[in-house]
């Protein structure tokens, strides 16, 4: 059965917090026009799936060039 706690949506500060980087880093991989983060803007708030930035982090697409 899947988690389903996975699928919630989480906030900038906790995604960064997830993910093991300052939120200020976070901040700076959204703002690069070939990011490929899994981020959803909701009104002026990013928010985050942690199954999709698990997804992100396994595919080997997050590795800094």
């Amino acid at each position: 059965m899947k988690d389903m706690s996975k699928d919630n949506y989480i906030n900038l500060d906790d995604a960064a917090e997830y993910l093991g980087i300052k939120p200020v880093t976070l901040r700076n991989w959204i703002k690069k026009q070939n990011s490929n983060i899994p981020a959803h803007k909701v009104g002026k708030l990013w928010k985050f799936k942690r199954s999709e930035l698990d997804e992100w982090v396994n595919s080997g697409k997050s590795a800094i060039d």
